[in-house]
């Protein structure tokens, strides 16, 4: 590093943790990052603000005034521009030390090997299930460290995956839920602090892959809710067989209708039905029982009985698929996955 780095740098070299040993990590570090959008965005700043060496981004889409609230990489002047262009443009006046490559087109099964086998690691902003799925496949084949997020509403996740053998993110969904059943930002909105939240606890999990220090998100998902300022961290354990992900989720899960729930509470009136959606949600609609947030789930241990079946809901079966995890560590009874989507 020459001078002008050292003192660019100078704050964090100033950490034991980094030092100059992990600045140096950092320069010859090469990260992938999928997706300039809003968790794209603060993830881009602090990596090339840190110093990371080599920096592509890939987004094949430009950037709308819909995105400005969120996505702080762009302003007004930028509707219309790529966003894998335009963010490498800005991105060079900020650190102008790095070497920057954009690919402003998708990432698809005929290019995802050719790119990503050219990056240390690769940071998944993506916002849709596909690409996840790729993205995850990609890096497990490659065996290549995976950082992940995602935010929805007021709702973010973050988990480091594939990272020394350690889980990856068919370990959390063995399959994509149907294309109809979970909306995204443009259909469910996101309050617009909340990626920057998010985004920035992903590139702190990056630097930390790179520098080798602290404790990673490897093996577990963090789970923040910006509504209450509530935070959960769930231990993720690693499927047995990964090479079947669609027979798996049907062997892990016993998914059933509303019709089969009635049906259900009739043939046993004990049966103990919880709903992990929010309060608000909850309010809003449900079909009875318990309401335990998914991130109060564990404030609610001891009201939730060991001998009765249990039924868990909430609107997509995505996160009554994260209780169900949490509470088979706890009882060998009978759970069932309910969604609520018509």
């Amino acid at each position: 590093m020459d001078s002008a780095e050292m003192k660019r740098y100078n704050r964090q070299i100033l950490l034991p943790e980094v030092g100059i040993e992990g600045q140096q990590k950092l320069k010859a570090a090469k990260v992938l990052v999928i997706g300039a959008g809003g968790l794209g965005c603060p993830v881009l700043l602090y990596l090339a603000a840190a110093g990371v060496g080599k920096i592509g981004v890939i987004d094949h889409d430009t950037v709308d005034e819909s995105n400005l609230h969120r996505q702080i990489l762009f302003n007004t002047t930028d509707v219309g521009k790529s966003k894998a262009d335009t963010s490498v443009n800005k991105l060079q006046l900020l650190n102008p030390h790095i070497d920057f490559v954009s690919y402003p087109f998708k990432i698809t099964l005929n290019n995802a090997n050719s790119i990503v086998q050219d990056y240390d690691l690769v940071v998944d902003g993506s916002d849709n299930f596909p690409t996840r799925y790729l993205v995850n496949d990609t890096c497990v084949a490659l065996n290549k460290p995976l950082v992940f997020g995602s935010i929805f509403k007021f709702e973010g996740q973050v988990s480091v995956f594939n990272y020394n053998g350690g889980t990856d993110y068919r370990s959390l969904f063995p399959e994509p839920p149907p294309a109809d059943k979970v909306p995204n930002c443009d259909e469910g909105g996101v309050i617009g602090s909340l990626p920057g939240i998010i985004g920035s606890y992903m590139a702190n999990e990056t630097i930390k892959l790179i520098c080798g220090f602290g404790e990673l998100l490897s093996g577990k998902l963090l789970m923040v809710n910006v509504l209450d300022n509530s935070s959960l961290i769930l231990n993720i354990g690693k499927n047995v067989d990964v090479a079947a992900p669609v027979n798996l989720s049907e062997k892990k899960y016993e998914v059933i209708d509303l019709e089969t729930f009635e049906q259900l509470k009739i043939s046993d009136p004990s049966l103990f039905l919880i709903d992990v959606r929010e309060d608000f949600e909850f309010e809003e609609y449900n079909i009875g029982g318990y309401n335990f947030p998914l991130y109060e789930l564990n404030d609610h241990w001891n009201s939730i009985p060991e001998d009765k079946k249990i039924v868990l809901c909430c609107t997509s079966g995505l996160r009554s698929k994260i209780a169900y995890n949490l509470l088979k560590a706890k009882t060998d009874t009978q759970i069932y996955i309910l969604s609520l989507n018509k």
